[in-house]
């Protein structure tokens, strides 16, 4: 099994496990954390990091310590649901969306804030100061700027690609294709074993689910839905989200069914 960031299991347990109540027990967290073989000081120091960045915050269910997602992290596993898993993919009549953005120098730590976001939601860079994205990212996007108050440093414009050379040709010096092609590749190397577990105990299912998502769950916003006609034939994405929604058929369900057999929340 891949290693994963403890911290990214961590978010992809509360994004599985406590979107109902908001709310994992300590003690339940770290057990979790344990089936994936992370020990618990690990885990209580990715919290320590999570709780820094203002994600998780302490909260208490009927006497029991626990965490919570912060508003915005909620806000964040909620829109990314929609890549996650429904895999949307603009097509060339969608059209494009530009962001660029103005940052006075005394605020220039706003300056990286906006290449942050913009690179998260998988924005490519047409120019110096010029970002793109499919144009159907522009509702992510702007909950995104507004989310982090930043929106009144940016322009947004939605249009067609006008200029004189092929759209595929920018389309592969405005991302890295290669990089994003390899990371696919990585995926499907990884966890295609996975299709070999036909009927998988819960707790095999849950060891395997979770740090399979939580490989899958960066790849959407690197590639943020490109038309397939302006990529590379064969493009390998096709094959990892297919192994992706195979994978999440199959195992989800006993995961889950673990969850709350052996790992209770609360």
């Amino acid at each position: 099994m891949p290693e994963h960031s403890p911290r990214h299991l961590i978010l992809s347990l509360f994004g599985l496990y406590a979107r109902d109540a908001n709310w994992l027990s300590v003690r339940s967290l770290i057990a979790m954390m344990a089936e994936l073989d992370v020990d618990a000081s690990a885990t209580r120091s990715s919290v320590s990091r999570l709780k820094k960045r203002g994600v998780l915050e302490p909260a208490k269910d009927a006497g029991q310590a626990g965490y919570q997602l912060s508003a915005t992290a909620v806000a964040v596993l909620r829109e990314g649901d929609a890549r996650i898993w429904s895999r949307p993919r603009a097509s060339v009549g969608d059209g494009w969306l530009m962001a660029v953005f103005s940052v006075p120098e005394a605020e220039r730590g706003k300056r990286h804030e906006l290449r942050s976001l913009l690179t998260r939601l998988g924005f490519g860079t047409a120019a110096p100061g010029v970002w793109i994205a499919p144009g159907t990212a522009y509702d992510e996007t702007l909950a995104a700027l507004d989310r982090a108050g930043l929106t009144s440093y940016t322009e947004l414009f939605r249009g067609a690609y006008l200029g004189s050379g092929p759209a595929d040709v920018r389309v592969a010096e405005w991302w890295d294709l290669a990089a994003i092609a390899a990371l696919y590749d990585e995926f499907v190397a990884e966890h295609r074993a996975l299709t070999r577990l036909r009927s998988p105990t819960p707790a095999r299912a849950f060891t395997a689910y979770v740090p399979m998502l939580t490989a899958w769950r960066r790849l959407p916003y690197l590639d943020p839905g490109i038309p397939l006609e302006l990529l590379p034939a064969g493009w390998p994405g096709v094959r990892a989200g297919d192994l992706f929604a195979e994978l999440d058929q199959r195992l989800r369900a006993p995961a889950h069914h673990h969850v709350e057999m052996r790992l209770p929340t609360r």
